[in-house]
Protein backbone atom coordinates (compact mmCIF):
# COMPACT_ATOMS: atom_id res chain seq x y z
CA UNK A 1 0.00 0.00 0.00
CA UNK A 2 3.28 2.37 0.77
CA UNK A 3 4.09 2.05 -2.85
CA UNK A 4 0.66 2.70 -4.22
CA UNK A 5 0.58 5.58 -2.79
CA UNK A 6 4.20 6.82 -3.62
CA UNK A 7 4.76 9.80 -5.22
CA UNK A 8 6.71 8.40 -7.53
CA UNK A 9 4.15 5.87 -8.86
CA UNK A 10 1.90 8.44 -9.68
CA UNK A 11 4.41 10.41 -12.21
CA UNK A 12 2.46 10.70 -15.04
CA UNK A 13 4.11 8.84 -18.83
CA UNK A 14 4.41 10.28 -22.05
CA UNK A 15 1.17 11.03 -23.56
CA UNK A 16 -0.60 11.58 -20.07
CA UNK A 17 -3.45 14.32 -20.64
CA UNK A 18 -3.55 16.69 -18.07
CA UNK A 19 -7.48 17.20 -19.08
CA UNK A 20 -7.97 13.66 -16.47
CA UNK A 21 -6.99 15.55 -13.54
CA UNK A 22 -9.76 17.66 -13.25
CA UNK A 23 -12.03 14.76 -12.77
CA UNK A 24 -9.97 12.67 -10.16
CA UNK A 25 -10.00 16.53 -8.50
CA UNK A 26 -13.85 16.21 -8.62
CA UNK A 27 -14.16 13.22 -7.77
CA UNK A 28 -12.59 13.92 -4.00
CA UNK A 29 -14.20 17.47 -4.32
CA UNK A 30 -17.84 16.68 -4.74
CA UNK A 31 -17.44 13.93 -2.23
CA UNK A 32 -16.13 16.29 1.25
CA UNK A 33 -18.82 18.44 -0.34
CA UNK A 34 -21.32 17.03 1.31
CA UNK A 35 -20.60 18.91 4.35
CA UNK A 36 -22.32 21.56 3.21
CA UNK A 37 -25.66 19.40 2.88
CA UNK A 38 -25.73 18.73 7.17
CA UNK A 39 -28.42 20.97 6.95
CA UNK A 40 -30.82 18.45 6.27
CA UNK A 41 -30.23 16.06 8.92
CA UNK A 42 -30.45 19.19 11.77
CA UNK A 43 -34.39 18.48 12.13
CA UNK A 44 -34.00 15.49 12.25
CA UNK A 45 -31.38 14.79 14.83
CA UNK A 46 -33.39 17.41 16.98
CA UNK A 47 -36.35 15.43 16.80
CA UNK A 48 -34.99 11.59 17.53
CA UNK A 49 -32.27 13.03 19.79
CA UNK A 50 -33.68 15.77 21.39
CA UNK A 51 -31.08 18.91 20.59
CA UNK A 52 -31.09 22.36 19.68
CA UNK A 53 -30.35 24.03 16.91
CA UNK A 54 -27.06 25.06 18.25
CA UNK A 55 -26.29 21.69 19.83
CA UNK A 56 -27.62 20.42 15.71
CA UNK A 57 -25.01 22.36 14.02
CA UNK A 58 -21.96 21.29 16.57
CA UNK A 59 -20.27 18.42 13.97
CA UNK A 60 -20.54 21.05 10.72
CA UNK A 61 -19.10 23.27 13.17
CA UNK A 62 -16.33 21.11 14.49
CA UNK A 63 -16.06 19.31 10.72
CA UNK A 64 -15.32 23.13 9.55
CA UNK A 65 -13.17 23.47 12.41
CA UNK A 66 -10.89 20.72 12.09
CA UNK A 67 -11.06 21.11 7.99
CA UNK A 68 -8.93 24.05 8.14
CA UNK A 69 -6.68 23.02 11.24
CA UNK A 70 -5.83 19.69 9.61
CA UNK A 71 -5.03 22.11 5.79
CA UNK A 72 -2.78 24.61 7.86
CA UNK A 73 -0.99 21.78 9.88
CA UNK A 74 -0.92 19.29 6.61
CA UNK A 75 0.15 20.86 3.88
CA UNK A 76 3.67 20.09 4.28
CA UNK A 77 2.81 15.78 4.48
CA UNK A 78 0.94 16.79 1.45
CA UNK A 79 3.53 18.30 -0.83
CA UNK A 80 5.77 15.48 0.63
CA UNK A 81 3.86 12.78 0.40
CA UNK A 82 1.83 13.75 -2.93
CA UNK A 83 -1.71 14.29 -3.74
CA UNK A 84 -2.39 9.86 -4.09
CA UNK A 85 -1.15 9.84 -0.54
CA UNK A 86 -3.19 12.55 0.61
CA UNK A 87 -6.81 11.50 -1.05
CA UNK A 88 -6.44 8.11 0.64
CA UNK A 89 -5.91 9.76 3.82
CA UNK A 90 -8.92 12.21 3.09
CA UNK A 91 -11.09 8.59 1.95
CA UNK A 92 -10.56 7.14 5.29
CA UNK A 93 -11.24 9.74 7.14
CA UNK A 94 -14.48 11.30 5.51
CA UNK A 95 -15.08 7.98 5.20
CA UNK A 96 -15.28 6.48 8.29
CA UNK A 97 -16.08 9.42 9.72
CA UNK A 98 -20.00 8.89 8.70
CA UNK A 99 -19.73 5.21 10.02
CA UNK A 100 -18.97 6.34 13.75
CA UNK A 101 -21.95 8.45 12.86
CA UNK A 102 -23.88 6.03 12.22
CA UNK A 103 -23.05 4.28 14.74
CA UNK A 104 -23.65 7.22 17.43
CA UNK A 105 -27.32 7.52 15.98
CA UNK A 106 -27.88 3.97 16.54
CA UNK A 107 -26.75 3.88 19.86
CA UNK A 108 -28.18 7.43 20.99
CA UNK A 109 -24.87 8.39 21.87
CA UNK A 110 -24.23 12.18 19.91
CA UNK A 111 -20.69 12.87 21.01
CA UNK A 112 -20.25 9.63 18.57
CA UNK A 113 -22.04 12.00 15.89
CA UNK A 114 -19.91 14.79 16.88
CA UNK A 115 -16.46 12.76 17.30
CA UNK A 116 -16.91 11.06 13.64
CA UNK A 117 -18.16 13.65 11.72
CA UNK A 118 -16.75 16.40 13.09
CA UNK A 119 -13.38 15.32 14.26
CA UNK A 120 -12.41 11.79 12.01
CA UNK A 121 -14.43 13.32 9.02
CA UNK A 122 -13.32 17.33 9.14
CA UNK A 123 -9.44 15.88 9.27
CA UNK A 124 -11.00 14.17 5.79
CA UNK A 125 -12.18 17.63 4.86
CA UNK A 126 -9.04 19.05 5.25
CA UNK A 127 -7.00 16.34 3.66
CA UNK A 128 -9.03 15.91 0.88
CA UNK A 129 -9.62 19.86 0.02
CA UNK A 130 -6.12 20.79 -0.60
CA UNK A 131 -4.74 17.47 -1.89
CA UNK A 132 -6.32 18.55 -5.85
CA UNK A 133 -5.57 22.55 -5.66
CA UNK A 134 -1.92 22.25 -5.59
CA UNK A 135 -1.82 19.46 -8.16
CA UNK A 136 -4.08 21.36 -10.73
CA UNK A 137 -2.58 24.74 -10.61
CA UNK A 138 0.85 22.54 -11.02
CA UNK A 139 -0.75 20.95 -14.60
CA UNK A 140 -2.30 24.20 -15.31
CA UNK A 141 0.39 27.07 -14.95
CA UNK A 142 -0.79 28.64 -17.80
CA UNK A 143 -5.07 28.78 -16.54
CA UNK A 144 -3.98 28.94 -12.83
CA UNK A 145 -7.28 30.59 -11.75
CA UNK A 146 -9.47 28.46 -13.98
CA UNK A 147 -6.96 25.44 -12.33
CA UNK A 148 -8.32 26.45 -9.09
CA UNK A 149 -12.22 27.57 -9.83
CA UNK A 150 -12.71 23.59 -10.92
CA UNK A 151 -10.78 22.37 -8.35
CA UNK A 152 -12.83 24.10 -5.45
CA UNK A 153 -16.07 23.97 -7.70
CA UNK A 154 -16.51 20.57 -7.31
CA UNK A 155 -16.70 21.09 -3.16
CA UNK A 156 -19.12 23.86 -3.01
CA UNK A 157 -21.20 22.17 -5.23
CA UNK A 158 -21.30 18.91 -3.34
CA UNK A 159 -24.25 19.09 -1.65
CA UNK A 160 -25.95 19.49 -5.10
CA UNK A 161 -26.10 15.69 -4.70
CA UNK A 162 -25.93 15.39 -1.24
CA UNK A 163 -28.61 17.46 -0.17
CA UNK A 164 -31.91 15.41 -2.27
CA UNK A 165 -30.30 12.24 -2.15
CA UNK A 166 -30.32 12.62 2.07
CA UNK A 167 -33.77 13.69 1.75
CA UNK A 168 -34.73 10.45 -0.44
CA UNK A 169 -32.61 7.88 1.71
CA UNK A 170 -34.31 9.66 5.12
CA UNK A 171 -37.62 9.17 3.68
CA UNK A 172 -37.49 5.92 2.17
CA UNK A 173 -35.39 4.22 5.17
CA UNK A 174 -38.65 5.70 7.22
CA UNK A 175 -39.03 7.17 10.86
CA UNK A 176 -36.77 7.28 13.70
CA UNK A 177 -33.12 6.92 14.61
CA UNK A 178 -32.99 4.37 11.87
CA UNK A 179 -33.48 6.50 9.06
CA UNK A 180 -30.49 8.53 10.50
CA UNK A 181 -28.22 5.64 11.11
CA UNK A 182 -28.51 4.03 7.91
CA UNK A 183 -28.40 7.28 6.08
CA UNK A 184 -25.03 8.19 7.33
CA UNK A 185 -24.15 3.80 6.55
CA UNK A 186 -24.93 4.34 2.92
CA UNK A 187 -22.96 7.56 2.85
CA UNK A 188 -20.08 6.27 3.83
CA UNK A 189 -19.63 3.38 1.99
CA UNK A 190 -20.88 4.98 -0.97
CA UNK A 191 -18.10 8.09 -0.72
CA UNK A 192 -15.37 5.62 0.19
CA UNK A 193 -15.68 3.98 -3.52
CA UNK A 194 -16.37 7.31 -5.30
CA UNK A 195 -13.47 9.09 -3.54
CA UNK A 196 -11.28 5.76 -4.94
CA UNK A 197 -11.98 6.61 -8.39
CA UNK A 198 -9.44 9.94 -7.73
CA UNK A 199 -6.76 7.86 -5.72
CA UNK A 200 -6.54 5.75 -8.58
CA UNK A 201 -6.70 8.32 -11.57
CA UNK A 202 -4.15 11.36 -9.99
CA UNK A 203 -0.97 11.75 -11.43
CA UNK A 204 1.46 14.52 -11.03
CA UNK A 205 3.51 16.15 -14.04
CA UNK A 206 6.68 15.17 -14.52
CA UNK A 207 9.56 17.83 -12.65
CA UNK A 208 9.92 20.21 -14.90
CA UNK A 209 7.33 19.92 -17.01
CA UNK A 210 5.20 23.04 -18.59
CA UNK A 211 2.08 23.51 -21.36
CA UNK A 212 3.85 23.36 -24.81
CA UNK A 213 4.12 27.12 -26.11
CA UNK A 214 3.46 28.63 -22.87
CA UNK A 215 6.27 31.12 -21.65
CA UNK A 216 5.59 32.57 -17.77
CA UNK A 217 4.81 36.28 -18.29
CA UNK A 218 3.68 39.06 -15.86
CA UNK A 219 0.55 40.25 -16.62
CA UNK A 220 -2.08 41.76 -14.05
CA UNK A 221 -5.58 43.15 -14.46
CA UNK A 222 -4.32 45.55 -11.35
CA UNK A 223 -0.84 46.90 -9.71
CA UNK A 224 -1.30 44.33 -6.89
CA UNK A 225 0.50 41.40 -8.53
CA UNK A 226 4.25 41.43 -7.32
CA UNK A 227 6.93 40.20 -8.91
CA UNK A 228 9.02 39.50 -5.73
CA UNK A 229 7.92 36.36 -2.98
CA UNK A 230 7.28 36.40 0.72
CA UNK A 231 8.11 33.25 2.51
CA UNK A 232 5.25 31.32 4.60
CA UNK A 233 7.05 32.79 8.36
CA UNK A 234 6.92 36.62 6.62
CA UNK A 235 3.99 36.20 5.44
CA UNK A 236 2.39 36.00 8.64
CA UNK A 237 4.62 39.26 9.95
CA UNK A 238 2.58 41.49 7.29
CA UNK A 239 -0.39 43.36 7.44
CA UNK A 240 -1.78 42.21 4.46
CA UNK A 241 -1.49 38.08 5.44
CA UNK A 242 -4.30 39.23 8.48
CA UNK A 243 -6.12 41.88 6.44
CA UNK A 244 -6.83 38.45 4.00
CA UNK A 245 -7.60 36.47 7.16
CA UNK A 246 -10.08 38.73 8.03
CA UNK A 247 -11.69 39.71 5.00
CA UNK A 248 -11.90 35.21 4.35
CA UNK A 249 -13.05 34.90 7.91
CA UNK A 250 -16.02 37.60 7.12
CA UNK A 251 -16.99 36.65 4.41
CA UNK A 252 -17.14 32.85 5.25
CA UNK A 253 -18.92 33.58 8.36
CA UNK A 254 -21.85 35.14 6.14
CA UNK A 255 -22.01 32.71 3.94
CA UNK A 256 -21.97 29.56 6.37
CA UNK A 257 -24.50 31.09 8.85
CA UNK A 258 -27.14 30.70 5.47
CA UNK A 259 -26.03 27.27 4.30
CA UNK A 260 -25.37 25.48 8.03
CA UNK A 261 -29.01 26.49 8.59
CA UNK A 262 -30.25 26.62 5.10
CA UNK A 263 -33.75 24.07 5.70
CA UNK A 264 -34.69 25.28 8.88
CA UNK A 265 -34.39 28.54 7.54
CA UNK A 266 -36.60 28.99 4.69
CA UNK A 267 -39.06 26.92 6.07
CA UNK A 268 -39.44 29.36 9.71
CA UNK A 269 -39.26 31.92 7.45
CA UNK A 270 -42.32 31.51 5.63
CA UNK A 271 -44.15 29.54 7.78
CA UNK A 272 -46.62 31.36 9.06
CA UNK A 273 -47.79 32.99 5.19
CA UNK A 274 -49.94 31.80 2.72
CA UNK A 275 -46.98 30.12 0.45
CA UNK A 276 -44.95 28.08 3.05
CA UNK A 277 -41.72 25.69 2.37
CA UNK A 278 -42.49 22.12 2.40
CA UNK A 279 -39.47 19.89 3.60
CA UNK A 280 -38.72 18.73 -0.29
CA UNK A 281 -38.56 22.43 -1.02
CA UNK A 282 -36.22 22.89 1.67
CA UNK A 283 -33.83 20.54 0.32
CA UNK A 284 -34.29 21.38 -3.21
CA UNK A 285 -33.70 25.06 -1.89
CA UNK A 286 -30.46 23.76 -0.48
CA UNK A 287 -29.41 22.00 -3.68
CA UNK A 288 -30.02 25.43 -5.13
CA UNK A 289 -27.65 27.15 -2.73
CA UNK A 290 -24.99 24.41 -3.60
CA UNK A 291 -25.48 24.94 -7.54
CA UNK A 292 -25.22 28.62 -6.54
CA UNK A 293 -21.81 27.86 -4.59
CA UNK A 294 -20.16 25.64 -7.25
CA UNK A 295 -21.12 28.14 -10.13
CA UNK A 296 -19.43 31.23 -7.95
CA UNK A 297 -16.26 29.45 -7.36
CA UNK A 298 -15.84 28.70 -11.45
CA UNK A 299 -17.70 32.22 -12.71
CA UNK A 300 -16.12 34.36 -9.97
CA UNK A 301 -12.70 33.04 -9.99
CA UNK A 302 -12.21 33.29 -13.68
CA UNK A 303 -14.03 36.94 -13.44
CA UNK A 304 -11.13 37.82 -11.13
CA UNK A 305 -8.42 37.37 -13.81
CA UNK A 306 -9.85 40.13 -15.83
CA UNK A 307 -11.17 42.56 -13.13
CA UNK A 308 -8.33 41.92 -10.27
CA UNK A 309 -8.30 40.35 -6.94
CA UNK A 310 -9.14 42.94 -4.96
CA UNK A 311 -11.78 44.62 -7.49
CA UNK A 312 -13.57 41.19 -7.33
CA UNK A 313 -13.59 41.07 -3.36
CA UNK A 314 -15.08 44.68 -3.15
CA UNK A 315 -18.08 42.68 -5.31
CA UNK A 316 -18.12 40.17 -2.83
CA UNK A 317 -18.04 42.04 0.49
CA UNK A 318 -19.81 45.04 -1.04
CA UNK A 319 -22.89 43.66 -3.29
CA UNK A 320 -23.30 40.91 -0.17
CA UNK A 321 -23.46 43.26 2.67
CA UNK A 322 -26.77 44.80 0.32
CA UNK A 323 -28.06 41.24 -0.28
CA UNK A 324 -28.51 41.18 3.25
CA UNK A 325 -29.85 44.13 3.82
CA UNK A 326 -32.48 43.09 0.70
CA UNK A 327 -33.12 40.15 2.60
CA UNK A 328 -33.82 41.80 6.41
CA UNK A 329 -35.91 44.41 4.87
CA UNK A 330 -38.42 41.92 2.55
CA UNK A 331 -39.13 39.67 5.33
CA UNK A 332 -41.96 37.09 4.23
CA UNK A 333 -43.27 39.28 1.45
CA UNK A 334 -41.51 37.02 -1.29
CA UNK A 335 -39.65 33.52 -1.44
CA UNK A 336 -38.25 34.55 -5.20
CA UNK A 337 -36.51 37.33 -3.40
CA UNK A 338 -35.26 35.46 -0.47
CA UNK A 339 -34.01 32.35 -2.54
CA UNK A 340 -32.26 34.57 -5.51
CA UNK A 341 -30.46 37.15 -2.44
CA UNK A 342 -29.33 33.63 -0.81
CA UNK A 343 -28.06 32.65 -3.74
CA UNK A 344 -26.28 35.48 -4.85
CA UNK A 345 -24.38 35.99 -1.05
CA UNK A 346 -23.70 31.66 -1.37
CA UNK A 347 -22.09 32.82 -5.02
CA UNK A 348 -19.79 35.37 -3.31
CA UNK A 349 -19.04 32.57 0.13
CA UNK A 350 -18.20 30.04 -3.01
CA UNK A 351 -15.80 32.37 -5.49
CA UNK A 352 -14.31 33.86 -1.60
CA UNK A 353 -12.84 30.74 -1.97
CA UNK A 354 -11.87 29.65 -5.34
CA UNK A 355 -10.59 33.60 -5.59
CA UNK A 356 -7.91 33.37 -2.57
CA UNK A 357 -5.09 31.65 -3.72
CA UNK A 358 -4.35 33.80 -6.39
CA UNK A 359 -4.80 36.66 -4.42
CA UNK A 360 -2.29 35.28 -1.76
CA UNK A 361 0.16 34.49 -5.17
CA UNK A 362 -0.54 38.23 -6.04
CA UNK A 363 0.55 39.84 -2.71
CA UNK A 364 3.25 36.89 -1.84
CA UNK A 365 4.41 35.37 -5.12
CA UNK A 366 4.65 32.25 -6.16
CA UNK A 367 6.96 31.09 -3.14
CA UNK A 368 5.38 28.68 -0.44
CA UNK A 369 1.94 30.15 -1.56
CA UNK A 370 0.48 26.94 -0.66
CA UNK A 371 1.93 27.00 2.86
CA UNK A 372 0.51 30.52 3.14
CA UNK A 373 -2.78 29.27 1.89
CA UNK A 374 -3.08 26.64 4.54
CA UNK A 375 -2.02 28.46 7.12
CA UNK A 376 -5.17 31.44 5.76
CA UNK A 377 -7.60 28.72 5.82
CA UNK A 378 -7.69 28.68 9.88
CA UNK A 379 -9.73 31.82 9.27
CA UNK A 380 -12.24 29.30 7.79
CA UNK A 381 -12.07 27.54 11.25
CA UNK A 382 -12.70 30.11 12.68
CA UNK A 383 -15.68 30.82 10.96
CA UNK A 384 -16.85 28.15 10.84
CA UNK A 385 -17.82 28.34 15.00
CA UNK A 386 -19.17 31.88 14.65
CA UNK A 387 -21.41 31.74 11.41
CA UNK A 388 -23.58 28.68 12.48
CA UNK A 389 -23.25 30.02 16.49
CA UNK A 390 -24.35 33.21 16.04
CA UNK A 391 -27.47 32.29 13.86
CA UNK A 392 -28.25 29.39 15.76
CA UNK A 393 -27.90 31.01 19.30
CA UNK A 394 -29.93 33.73 18.21
CA UNK A 395 -32.14 31.86 16.50
CA UNK A 396 -32.89 29.57 19.86
CA UNK A 397 -33.36 32.51 21.74
CA UNK A 398 -35.55 34.16 19.86
CA UNK A 399 -38.05 31.11 19.53
CA UNK A 400 -37.64 30.73 23.54
CA UNK A 401 -39.02 34.67 23.84
CA UNK A 402 -41.89 33.85 21.31
CA UNK A 403 -40.67 34.98 18.14
CA UNK A 404 -41.46 33.65 15.09
CA UNK A 405 -40.75 33.69 11.19
CA UNK A 406 -38.31 36.10 9.57
CA UNK A 407 -38.14 37.73 13.36
CA UNK A 408 -35.73 34.32 14.11
CA UNK A 409 -33.05 35.74 11.71
CA UNK A 410 -33.39 39.34 11.72
CA UNK A 411 -31.12 40.39 14.50
CA UNK A 412 -28.47 37.61 12.53
CA UNK A 413 -29.30 39.55 8.97
CA UNK A 414 -27.91 42.49 10.00
CA UNK A 415 -25.05 41.38 12.10
CA UNK A 416 -23.60 39.44 9.14
CA UNK A 417 -24.24 42.59 7.10
CA UNK A 418 -22.09 44.41 9.51
CA UNK A 419 -19.35 41.66 9.40
CA UNK A 420 -19.18 42.51 5.50
CA UNK A 421 -18.97 46.39 5.93
CA UNK A 422 -16.23 45.41 8.42
CA UNK A 423 -14.69 42.95 5.64
CA UNK A 424 -14.76 45.57 2.84
CA UNK A 425 -12.87 47.54 4.75
CA UNK A 426 -10.35 45.36 5.26
CA UNK A 427 -10.52 44.70 1.54
CA UNK A 428 -9.53 48.14 1.02
CA UNK A 429 -6.65 48.59 3.36
CA UNK A 430 -4.96 46.04 1.39
CA UNK A 431 -1.48 47.01 -0.16
CA UNK A 432 1.49 45.55 -2.18
CA UNK A 433 3.48 43.73 0.70
CA UNK A 434 6.56 45.77 1.48
CA UNK A 435 10.16 45.07 -0.07
CA UNK A 436 11.54 44.50 3.56
CA UNK A 437 9.90 41.60 3.63
CA UNK A 438 10.77 39.97 0.18
CA UNK A 439 12.63 37.33 -0.01
CA UNK A 440 16.57 37.99 -1.65
CA UNK A 441 16.35 38.10 -5.34
CA UNK A 442 17.14 34.69 -6.61
CA UNK A 443 16.45 32.94 -3.18
CA UNK A 444 13.16 32.20 -4.10
CA UNK A 445 13.77 31.40 -7.28
CA UNK A 446 11.83 29.19 -9.15
CA UNK A 447 13.24 26.16 -11.58
CA UNK A 448 15.12 28.09 -14.52
CA UNK A 449 15.21 26.18 -17.79
CA UNK A 450 12.08 24.54 -17.75
CA UNK A 451 11.57 22.21 -20.90
CA UNK A 452 8.92 22.30 -23.30
CA UNK A 453 6.67 19.38 -23.55
CA UNK A 454 8.00 17.06 -25.68
CA UNK A 455 5.18 16.41 -28.35
CA UNK A 456 3.86 13.37 -26.88
CA UNK A 457 0.75 14.48 -25.94
CA UNK A 458 0.89 15.38 -22.07
CA UNK A 459 0.57 18.90 -22.41
CA UNK A 460 -2.99 18.34 -24.13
Amino acid sequence: MEGFLARSRIIAPPGWSRWLVPPAALAVHLSIGQVYAWSVFKSPLETELGLSGTASALPFQLGIVMLGLSAAFGGTLVERNGPRWAMFVATACFSSGFLIASLGVALAQYWLVVLGYGVVGGIGLGIGYISPVSTLMKWFPDRPGMATGIAIMGFGGGALIASPWSARMLSAFGDGRGAIAQSFLVHGLVYAVFMSLGIFLIRVPPEGWRPRGWVPTQTAATSMITTANVSARNALRTPQFWLLWVILCLNVTAGIAILEKAAPMIRDFFAGTSTPVTAGAAAGFVALLSLANMAGRFVWSSTSDLVGRKNIYRIYLGVGALLYLVIALAGDTSVAVFVLSAMLIISFYGGGFSTLPAYLKDLFGTYQVGAIHGRLLTAWSAAGILGPLVVNAIADAQERAGASGPQLYALSLYIMLGLLVVGFTANELVRPVAPKYHEPVGAAAETESIPESDGTGVDR
